[in-house]
Parts: C-alpha cells; sequence; structure tokens
C-alpha cells in the first residue's frame, strides 16, 4: 500500500468514527500525514475574535467599550461639559400649519402608531368621528409640537452664548438621546446656531436611527443603558426636562437622585419645562407633605415656560457655579493674556455679566 493510499484509509476511519459521534459533539478532524498534523491556521486574536466578544464571556469588555470609545472621541473633539436636552421622542414637529401631526409608535420608533392612537384631525372632529382620546391627543400634539419649537430655540440660545466663552475647548454642548422629537429640536438648535452637538443613541428592538443634526463624530450608539446614562451625567453642568414619557421620568429623577444624594462632585442646574405639563404629571408637594423628601430638594430644580426665560435660568447657573470659579481660580482668562484671538473685546463683566462681575469688586 502505498503513502497515498494510506492517508485515504487513515481519512476514512476517521470519518467512520466521526459518524458514530452525536453532531453536537463531533469535533472537526485534524489531518495528518505519517502521524505528524498538518499546519494549524493562526488563531484569531481574543480582541478579533467575534464570536467572544458577542458571548456572555465578552460581556465585561463590551460594557469597557461602551466607557473607553466615547472618551476617546470626547477627547479628540475636545468636548469639556454639556448640557442635556431630554423630552419627547414619539411627536414630530409642526413647521407648516398644513404638516399633518403624527405620533409615533414607541420612543425611538420611525413607525407611525395605529390609526386609532392618532391625533385627530380637524376633518375627524368636525365629522365628529374622532374617539375621545384622538381629540385629546389632538390637543396635546399642538402643544408638544409648541415645545419643539422651544427646546429648538433654546439649544440656537445656549449654543450661541457658549461659543463664546473663551475656551480651547467646547462648552456646554447641547446633547440628547439622538433621536427625533425634543432631542432632533435640541440638536437641530445647536446645529442651526454653528456649535457641536452630541447624540447619545441606544439600540432598541425597533427601527430606530439618529436625527440629521447629531455632529457625525459625536454620534454615538449604546447597548447599556447604564453606560448611556453614564455619559448623559458624566460631562453635564446642567439639564433641561421637557415634557415627556418613561425615558424622560427615568433620567430626570435620577439626575435629581444623585443631586439629592450629593453623589455627584458638581453642581448641575436642572431646568423643568413646561410647568403646566409637569405640574400634572407629579405633585412634588405631596413627597414634601408626608416628608418623603425635604423642603430643601425642591430648590434643586426650576420651572421655565419660555426658551428666553430658561436661557437666562442656564446662562446664571453655568456661570456662578462653572465659570466664575474657573476664572477665580485662573483656569480661564480675565483678559485676553492667554487667548487673544479668542479674548478680543472682552472683558470681565461681558464675560460674567454685570451681576456676578460686581460680586469680585
Amino acid at each position: 500500500m502505498d503513502e497515498q493510499e494510506t492517508v485515504n484509509k487513515q481519512r476514512a476511519e476517521q470519518g467512520t468514527e466521526s459518524a458514530g459521534q452525536s453532531h453536537s459533539s463531533a469535533q472537526p478532524a485534524h489531518s495528518s500525514v505519517n502521524g505528524i498534523p498538518e499546519p494549524l491556521d493562526r488563531a484569531p486574536l481574543a480582541y478579533e475574535n467575534s464570536s467572544f466578544l458577542n458571548s456572555a464571556d465578552g460581556r465585561l469588555i463590551r460594557i469597557v467599550a461602551e466607557y473607553c470609545e466615547p472618551l476617546a472621541r470626547f477627547r479628540k473633539e475636545q468636548i469639556q461639559d454639556t448640557v442635556v436636552f431630554f423630552g419627547s421622542a414619539r411627536f414630530r414637529d409642526r413647521e407648516e400649519t398644513d404638516h399633518a401631526l403624527e405620533l409615533l409608535d414607541n420612543t425611538g420608533s420611525t413607525q407611525p402608531a395605529p390609526r386609532e392612537e392618532q391625533p385627530a384631525s380637524i376633518p375627524q372632529i368636525v365629522e365628529g368621528t374622532a374617539t375621545d382620546l384622538q381629540r385629546k391627543r389632538a390637543v396635546a400634539a399642538v402643544e408638544m409640537a409648541r415645545f419643539y419649537e422651544d427646546a429648538r430655540r433654546l439649544a440656537q440660545l445656549l449654543t450661541r452664548w457658549a461659543k463664546g466663552i473663551p475656551s480651547r475647548r467646547a462648552r456646554f454642548v447641547v446633547t440628547s438621546g439622538g433621536g427625533p422629537g425634543i432631542m432632533e429640536a435640541a440638536n437641530r438648535g445647536a446645529h442651526e446656531a454653528g456649535g457641536k452637538t452630541i447624540g447619545l443613541n441606544i439600540r432598541l428592538p425597533f427601527e430606530q436611527s439618529p436625527n440629521p443634526y447629531v455632529t457625525p463624530s459625536l454620534n454615538f450608539e449604546f447597548h447599556y443603558f447604564f453606560m448611556r446614562k453614564l455619559w448623559f451625567a458624566y460631562l453635564a453642568k446642567a439639564l433641561v426636562v421637557f415634557p415627556g414619557g418613561f425615558g424622560t421620568l427615568d433620567e430626570m429623577f435620577e439626575v435629581l437622585t444623585l443631586l439629592q444624594t450629593q453623589k455627584l462632585a458638581k453642581k448641575i442646574t436642572v431646568i423643568i419645562y413646561g410647568s403646566e405639563y409637569w405640574k400634572k404629571v407629579f405633585d412634588l408637594d405631596v413627597l414634601v407633605d408626608t416628608g418623603a423628601i425635604s423642603p430643601k430638594d425642591i430648590e434643586l430644580f426650576q420651572f421655565a415656560d419660555t426658551p428666553e426665560e430658561a436661557f437666562e435660568m442656564l446662562r446664571r447657573g453655568l456661570t456662578e457655579n462653572h465659570l466664575a470659579s474657573e476664572v477665580a481660580a485662573g483656569r480661564l482668562p480675565e483678559s485676553g493674556t492667554l487667548e487673544p484671538e479668542l479674548m478680543a473685546g472682552w472683558n470681565i463683566e461681558d464675560f460674567l455679566g454685570p451681576e456676578i462681575a460686581a460680586t469680585r469688586k
């Protein structure tokens, strides 16, 4: 028997043995010649092994990646801090009077809600074919469309002001969950004001895509909700909460709890936008009256009802809690000595505002 016949016989015997094993326990054959195994292919590097990275054993690496990769991008884009906007993702904007108001199916979904859940149209109301739910949602949809424009306007005001701060890094960058609705409005306003703007998206079981106004290099997508929440809070110096649902409530109360328990090594200005809406949703006075929270906990946030009012609250809070102390510590210049190209024409009163500048004299 020549050498080739010997090899064929060995391979046939290996095939017969494998056939008697269950499929689940079968191992891939490692061929050999005269008992010497053939050379192996190189094994994949651990960090290139997709089977491992996507397994339960690779979960810790995936979690760490959702910390390290955003951190690297924030450093590259020179993002120092953010102002986070929360609010409903389910409503579209209403820029034209003939644009039909449409409710989305779910938070982050690109599909419309079922017809019976949609806001009533004017013809439906006139003809009397609209349900009570549809009529209520028609009124609410008009109000939510107004909040879209208010969020857009506030983001514009904030971004224009922040761009004038004398710093080599981007300050108080408008940040949202990256989706539609109020999130889109915030990113849109910042984009229109010529600033960078961040979208912290989350991968959901249904359709979701980032809104087009997010700065491409600052467009993120997370698998883990808790890592996304970390990045909402980690860089934030202020939070603006527009009307929304479960997700908005979750994020708002999480930040308020962190502030209440003094778990944050910084002061965060929290503005709850739309007092009429929110006072219908919850009554914090009940929590105070029953002793569930302290009366001073009410001071952790402020209500605002116009973009201009909210902007003044943001400007005052960000300046008093952060910019003034940075100037005092020498981290931001009072004059043009450190960054003349950015400080030209500025003085300390222009930078801090006359009220706060007066306290330093």
